[in-house]
């Protein structure tokens, strides 16, 4: 198992993308923390996941973050694992139609994918250090790479999240602490099919129709999956990247190519 015995923490925990992390990282062996703003949801995922701790904790909120990691360290005395895998969402707005709830949203999103990376990364990242080892992930988007039209909130804060992982990754290299990225694609998901469904009635077709053409487009002819992407965290996650950092995977079926 690639994970036995380490603690890896899993922020921005969510319904999707964290709860199948939390689970996969625990069949890897870890000893899986989930945290998220909403209590309900990482309660939940805990109780799914045998030995899996919940701590709530909005990771825009400095104080709560710092109770998350004493909070981790007074359970196992020790943090291995840092996953930073928040979805801020979208408003799917261009600049010109933003009105002042819009531009609240924005920068809430952009606080969620960024200021949000940092919090966890600064508060976690000193037992690391004291440790001498460490690995932190940092769930980014390929949004942070290529923009979009009405993504511009999410693509800013991923895209932040990206280059701080970089500049983490030499800060904290000398003590033996890797800083990678998992930069997915589209993932197989509700919201997904959701997006897929209302573009289908707007363009007077089915979603069948729309998601063939979609996949078309992608190298391998599919949709990535959420297990898709918990894989490569825990390859990065664990020892097999031991000399890996300042990273990032592309796990987006050939959608995009960097």
């Amino acid at each position: 198992m690639l994970l036995e015995g380490k603690v890896a923490v899993v922020t921005g925990a969510g319904p999707g993308l964290g709860r199948t992390l939390a689970r996969l990282m625990a069949e890897d062996g870890a000893r899986v923390v989930v945290s998220g703003r909403r209590a309900e949801v990482v309660e939940t995922i805990a109780g799914e996941v045998p030995g899996t701790l919940a701590v709530p904790a909005d990771v825009t909120d400095a104080e709560a973050v710092r109770g998350l990691a004493g909070r981790v360290m007074a359970e196992f005395g020790r943090i291995d694992v840092l996953v930073n895998a928040a979805f801020p969402g979208t408003h799917r707005k261009n600049v010109l139609e933003m009105d002042d709830d819009d531009l609240a949203g924005w920068r809430r999103a952009v606080d969620i994918g960024a200021y949000g990376t940092l919090l966890a990364c600064r508060f976690v990242a000193p037992h690391m250090v004291a440790a001498g080892s460490g690995s932190i992930v940092n769930v980014t988007s390929m949004s942070s790479r290529k923009g979009y039209a009405g993504r511009s909130d999410f693509a800013a804060g991923k895209a932040a999240a990206h280059l701080l992982s970089h500049c983490l990754a030499d800060e904290l290299g000398p003590y033996g602490v890797r800083v990678n990225c998992v930069a997915p694609g589209w993932i197989h998901s509700d919201v997904l099919e959701d997006w897929m469904r209302t573009r289908a009635k707007e363009a007077g077709t089915t979603y069948e129709e729309v998601y063939r053409g979609d996949v078309e487009r992608m190298a391998l002819r599919r949709i990535a999956t959420e297990e898709d992407v918990a894989r490569a965290v825990i390859f990065l996650a664990s020892d097999r990247a031991a000399a890996t950092t300042g990273a990032t995977i592309d796990v987006n079926a050939g959608q995009l190519f960097t």
